[in-house]
């Protein structure tokens, strides 16, 4: 009987033992899991593009390659610039012949005319004054009218009219172009060689170069196809300059600040635990998932964007790639 006594209390402390070890255990795993915090690996990315229209002649870099800063990457092919730059260098050419032909002054030749011209309009000047005389002579004798003196007396003013003007016009041929003329002619050719460089520095802009040293992340037109002014044409990333982001809720910033290390992991390399520095946080505009924190009441969580910059170079992490937040507990 008190075998049997003790065989019952021994099964029953076992039933207890083995109810409270169940109910630990349920306790253990109905307890809420921590959520992950993941993230993205980011770079800083830089894209090429022109200040000309054109059409994509060649691609001197595939996607995956290393550039260097200043190495040419893509050949814009423009021939409105190559016509500009023909245009600029004829109008520069009819400038600077009308700057010679101003500092040389007139030719010979116009020279000789225009002496010849102002003689024969001396002469001009003699033969109406003798007739004027002649006519005045009679006219005092009252031989002839007044009406016929005036007549002579006009065509000798007009004589002496004609014989100025063409000693003005041998005067100028003689002593070349006026100073004005001769820099307003240097202003043309200063205008036309201010063009010519102008159209030259387009030339320079068909050649586009990377900024950095990178990598080539994309490439957007394809050869032949027209593109243009400030179109991007290619994208390089600068693998060194590489940084984490967040979007955290913020019931759970409490383990981040600015300033503070953190740790983390990239699952696509592995599971080495890396750790990176706080370096920005701002409220995102729009609010993240409701969340009742208080069984008394609730609140909306907003989500807050965070950067952090890896402390040490992590060999193979590339930008899209997601990294977990590990938890300091």
């Amino acid at each position: 009987m008190k075998k049997r006594k003790a065989n019952l209390w021994g099964g029953l402390i076992a039933f207890v033992i083995v109810i409270i070890i169940i109910l630990l255990i349920g306790i253990f795993a109905a307890r809420p899991k921590p959520e992950p915090i993941m993230g993205e690996v980011e770079a800083s990315e830089y894209r090429i593009s022109g200040k000309l229209p054109g059409r994509v002649a060649e691609f001197y870099f595939e996607e995956g390659d290393q550039v260097r800063k200043g190495d040419t990457v893509v050949f814009i092919d423009s021939p409105e610039i190559r016509a500009k730059i023909e245009q600029a260098k004829g109008a520069r050419s009819a400038a600077q012949a009308q700057n010679a032909k101003a500092h040389a002054g007139a030719r010979e030749e116009q020279i000789a005319g225009a002496y010849e011209m102002w003689q024969k309009a001396e002469v001009g000047v003699d033969i109406t004054k003798k007739s004027l005389d002649r006519v005045q002579n009679l006219y005092d004798k009252h031989v002839v009218s007044a009406q016929k003196r005036d007549e002579v007396e006009a065509q000798y003013k007009a004589a002496v009219a004609t014989a100025k003007a063409a000693k003005t016009q041998y005067d100028m041929a003689k002593n070349g172009a006026q100073k004005e003329d001769i820099l307003a002619a240097q202003a043309l050719v200063s205008r036309a060689n201010g063009a010519v460089q102008e159209a030259e520095s387009y030339l320079d802009e068909i050649y586009l170069r990377s900024p950095i040293d990178g990598e080539v992340s994309e490439r957007f037109p394809k050869v032949g196809e027209l593109i243009g002014t400030g179109s991007p044409v290619m994208a390089v990333v600068d693998l060194s300059d590489m940084w984490l982001t967040f979007n955290i809720r913020e019931d759970m910033l409490k383990e981040i600040a600015m300033g503070k290390e953190i740790r983390y992991m990239v699952p696509a390399l592995g599971e080495e635990v890396h750790t990176a520095k706080v370096t920005h946080m701002k409220a995102m505009m729009s609010y993240a998932t409701w969340r009742a924190t208080k069984t008394n009441g609730q609140f909306d969580a907003k989500t807050f964007a965070v950067k952090a910059r890896p402390n040490e170079v992590v060999a193979n992490m590339r930008p899209g790639m997601t990294v977990v937040l590990i938890n300091e507990k």
